[in-house]
């Protein structure tokens, strides 16, 4: 892929919905019960690989000492809801990387540094230098494997109003499988190149 793709201004409510299961709530109700899901998933016997996208879900991951040791990747842009905050990771990851990502958009070499993230099995974080990290949970799903169980991808829903529907806030849970994977291909059509 040459280009970086954007979201067409006609498609964006659709890109506002959530990819797979909504745990709606405050942010202090919806880590317990993700905490609470994931405690009970482990005793599947299956392991368990974690991708967050956005600052406010990396946070509260991250303070959470049993999310904290599944997580392999955040994404942040040390913004929310357009005002600067500080993410507290201390030595967490052993890699740290830095990307452009304008706005409404998903930067072309984002692929590739997922794909090698994922593939060196380090704790990595991505940080937005310039832009936001919204869409990229997009590529980031595209790059995650699914050979094996235990894949999930989070980020953080935004509470949307609109005269059509209603999304409460909360964090979104992405079972990463190949049903996923094709929603986020379809979505990814749509985008055009710019």
């Amino acid at each position: 892929m040459k280009d970086n793709l954007k979201v067409p201004q006609k498609n964006r409510r659709s890109y506002a919905e959530p990819l797979d299961i909504l745990i709606a709530g405050s942010r202090e109700d919806t880590i317990i019960q993700v905490e609470n899901i994931f405690r009970d998933f482990l005793k599947s016997g299956t392991s368990l690989n974690f991708y967050i996208v956005g600052d406010i879900v990396a946070q509260d991951f991250l303070s959470n000492p049993f999310l904290k040791q599944f997580i392999k990747i955040c994404v942040i842009d040390e913004m929310t809801q357009r005002n600067q905050i500080n993410v507290e990771f201390g030595d967490f990851f052993e890699v740290v990387v830095e990307l452009k990502n304008p706005a409404g958009s998903i930067n072309n070499e984002s692929w590739e540094i997922f794909r090698t993230a994922i593939a060196s099995n380090k704790k990595t974080l991505i940080k937005v230098i310039e832009g936001e990290e919204d869409l990229l949970i997009l590529p980031l799903i595209q790059e995650i494997p699914i050979e094996d169980q235990g894949h999930f991808a989070f980020y953080g829903q935004p509470p949307i109003t609109d005269s059509r529907f209603v999304i409460p806030e909360g964090i979104v849970i992405v079972n990463v499988d190949k049903n996923i994977k094709d929603k986020v291909k379809r979505a990814l059509a749509f985008m055009k190149q710019n």
